[in-house]
């Protein structure tokens, strides 16, 4: 029996070959429904009245910080070999049968899932969820495809470091969760790709594309009944759905952001810009004060009238682009402010935005920047399920990682209800901490930026 989910706020356990309606039709979309196949592989639908599009996507539980040190990287590798071929389609089958109905499959490896998906007409559906189904379940992870891929994501690694801002970022994770899987790249490294051998891949497959850790999302011009007939046809011919549910691998990870050895991080590149990330420990995904800090993230550094742009970039031209983030994991998060700025600027910069943030931890926001930071959230939330693939995101991550569908209606109410209080207690709480500084750029390993962080 797959294990305990939230439907509709209350916690709720739906066996398998049970269908249940976890929301009715409201806010642009239709009915959203839930049937447990054997094995608890869950099938997530919502029909969305007046549209001729299907997404379907095949949501994983498995990424980066899933990965041993061993196998650092082997969630993003596998992500990619299963688009070298099945027991039945070659590669070039694979990308010929989407194409020729106009449609678009790729996918995308996260720390903590990894999801399949592809994007049809709604008279395609038994196409995408077939095709999509045999890649996920069928892929034949050959030696000749891990090594002709390997080169692949060697050089993907590769841009990935040429990029300073992408850099910075990374060096950011790693300062704040230290050596864990949290803390390192999910591309993995030059060094862990190398030395990933077939049998290794193969294995993680097999141990981690279970049913009872996949979620299968579908939304657009659908009906309900029949996605869960296709995805049951599609996922028979592999056996899984026979082979019956195992317990899920302990999850590997820091559960709480780690006290840095050295808070500062510098790494060195020949750049016309410094790239800068300085951030401090946030919340996890499904904590109470995630709302608030949302409303925070939004006027603090969310837009071109929050107060880092404002005092950045508009009054002082220090700087192209400024903005801060949030990054939300099962049990652990950060929050930063990314800034890229010419090198003789930096400590400016640096400057401007820790007083920000202490200045937002001492007193909070005013009320117009709350108004706007709710106003942001709100208008992203809706306007970012005007199209399928959004709405079939949005069910592939509720019942994968957060384990509860809020509805649209439930989620602005929780963006309204947030408070000055509510943002000043979050703020007191995260932006009082020692934060810690990435910097990628032309600087020296002994450059000082004690400042930032003093």
């Amino acid at each position: 029996m797959p294990p305990a989910r939230r439907a509709g706020g209350a916690l709720r356990v739906q066996r398998v070959g049970t269908t249940r309606t976890l929301a009715e039709q409201s806010a642009g979309g239709g009915v959203v429904r839930r049937t447990v196949l054997p094995g608890g592989l869950r099938v997530v639908t919502e029909a969305v009245p007046g549209v001729r599009s299907v997404a379907v996507g095949i949501w994983v539980g498995v990424g980066s910080r899933d990965e041993t040190p061993s196998l650092a990287g082997a969630s993003h590798y596998l992500e990619h070999l299963l688009f070298k071929g099945t027991r039945s389609r070659s590669a070039l089958d694979i990308s010929v049968a989407i194409d020729a109905v106009g449609g678009e499959i790729n996918a995308f490896t996260s720390k903590e899932y990894t999801c399949f998906y592809a994007r049809v007409l709604d008279t395609d559906l038994a196409l995408a969820i077939d095709v999509v189904s045999d890649l996920v379940t069928s892929s034949v992870v050959s030696s000749a495809d891990v090594e002709a891929e390997r080169s692949v994501i060697l050089e993907e690694i590769a841009m990935h470091d040429d990029d300073p801002a992408d850099a910075a970022h990374e060096v950011f994770t790693a300062a704040v969760f230290g050596d864990t899987p949290l803390g390192r790249p999910v591309l993995g490294s030059v060094d862990s790709i190398e030395s990933l051998s077939r049998q290794a891949i193969a294995g993680y497959y097999r141990r981690r594309y279970r049913p009872e850790s996949m979620v299968v999302s579908v939304a657009g011009g659908i009906d309900h009944a029949t996605v869960v007939r296709l995805v049951r046809k599609a996922f028979s011919r592999s056996g899984l759905l026979e082979s019956g549910a195992l317990p899920a691998p302990a999850r590997l990870g820091a559960t709480k952001p780690l006290r840095p050895v050295a808070p500062v991080r510098v790494v060195h590149r020949p750049t016309e810009q410094a790239n800068v990330v300085l951030g401090v420990g946030g919340v996890a995904r499904t904590d109470p004060r995630r709302f608030a800090l949302g409303v925070l993230n939004a006027a603090l550094g969310g837009g071109m009238s929050s107060r880092l742009f404002q005092e950045v970039r508009e009054k002082r031209g220090l700087a192209y682009s400024v903005y801060s983030y949030t990054a939300q994991y099962a049990d652990a998060g950060t929050f930063s402010v990314y800034a890229g700025c010419q090198p003789k600027k930096v400590d400016d910069v640096l400057a401007i935005c820790r007083e920000q943030l202490a200045l937002v931890a001492e007193r909070g926001l005013t009320e117009e920047e709350l108004r706007r930071g709710q106003g942001q959230l709100r208008g992203g939330l809706v306007l970012g399920l005007e199209d399928t693939g959004s709405r079939m995101s949005r069910l592939g991550k509720a019942e994968l990682v957060y384990g509860e569908l809020l509805g649209v209606d439930e989620l602005l109410a929780q963006i309204d209800a947030v408070t000055l209080d509510d943002v000043q207690a979050v703020a007191g709480q995260l932006l009082g901490a020692r934060p810690v500084v990435a910097v990628v750029g032309p600087f020296g390993e002994d450059r000082d930026f004690g400042a930032a962080v003093a």
